[in-house]
């Protein structure tokens, strides 16, 4: 059992807005969503922390958005980690929990002695808004730059949205009294609200390669409060982002009293998937009995895992795909 004092803000993404700087954010601390997302998976340490670290910005920005079903963040690229999924799924009721679920895939011996980041090589961030039946998806796409996963989401919202945005991350291993070993990650995120964002010529950015960044895309009347702000979030220490004993109101008065904080009510998030046979099924509608046999075991059988939750399907190749028998077919036949 977990001390009584980790329970009230573990899993918990807080929303508040610091009046004097016209500057919104989000404080967010993850436990047992990592737990839900890491066991269900050997991976090692490094690749461990880069799933954390994008859970936790998963987290954060989901939070952000008004949205009726789904956040997909996504990181492709060439090196040892291939991908890095997750995706945020907004709360069905009002009052219930948004969910959260994560998975990467990775080759592993060419995993190195590295920074996690150094794991990844070249490639994108990738965000997919996802409003549902009816609503075309969104999708926008950042290079992977500054060495962290944080450093690329701060330049997709600079590149893609031209929304001046800083995250504060803190991830790792936690040992606790009567608790195992286990991954707890805690993380602010602030940005400049909308209306202060100006409009970006396409000279481009000061940032790798020309991207932009928050200071290309703050007007410079604005200029003194981000970088005020800045300022006051680098002193943010590791225990108070992910210990037990600093509540986030807490946090958030002792880094921006002089800004006028004003918090909102908190966002439980959990761990959790959408896996279903009836999604599975769906998904092998496309493919015709020919294609359904190469997918078929020596047992007769097609079997998947589900890469978010490891839940497995153990289906007859003869219910599945285009040309599969419905019920009756065999009565008729």
């Amino acid at each position: 059992m977990k001390p009584a004092n980790t329970i009230a803000w573990d899993d918990t993404v807080l929303p508040f807005q610091l009046d004097k700087s016209d500057i919104r954010g989000r404080v967010a601390r993850l436990d047992g969503v990592l737990s839900g997302v890491l066991k269900q998976h050997a991976y090692p340490e490094t690749v461990e922390a880069l799933v954390a670290e994008m859970a936790l910005l998963t987290a954060l920005i989901g939070q952000t958005i008004s949205l009726r079903w789904k956040l997909s963040l996504q990181v492709q690229t060439d090196g040892p980690v291939r991908m890095i999924a997750t995706d945020y799924y907004a709360p069905t009721a009002g009052g219930e929990p948004a969910r959260i679920r994560a998975y990467a895939s990775f080759d592993e011996e060419r995993l190195t002695d590295g920074a996690p980041f150094d794991q990844l090589g070249n490639g994108y961030f990738a965000v997919l808004i996802d409003q549902g039946d009816g609503m075309k998806p969104y999708q926008g796409i950042s290079g992977l730059i500054g060495g962290s996963l944080q450093a690329s989401a701060e330049a997709y919202f600079a590149q893609s949205e031209q929304l001046a945005t800083r995250f504060s991350l803190k991830f790792g291993k936690s040992v606790e009294p009567g608790v195992g070993e286990h991954w707890r990650a805690g993380g602010i995120m602030l940005q400049h609200m909308p209306k202060a964002s100006p409009h970006v010529s396409g000279e481009g950015g000061s940032g790798e390669s020309g991207l932009l960044l928050a200071k290309d895309v703050v007007n410079e009347e604005d200029m003194e409060n981000w970088n005020r702000a800045n300022i006051l979030l680098d002193t943010v220490e590791e225990l108070e982002m992910i210990g037990p004993s600093v509540p986030p109101t807490d946090l958030l008065v002792r880094l921006f009293h002089e800004e006028a904080p004003r918090v909102y009510d908190a966002q439980q998030v959990k761990f959790g998937c959408t896996c279903s046979e009836d999604r599975v099924r769906q998904s092998l509608s496309i493919y015709s009995a020919k294609d359904i046999q190469t997918m078929t075991t020596p047992e007769n059988r097609v079997e998947v895992d589900c890469q978010f939750c490891g839940a497995h399907y153990d289906l007859d190749p003869t219910s599945v795909g285009f040309e599969a028998k419905k019920d009756g077919d065999a009565a008729g036949a």
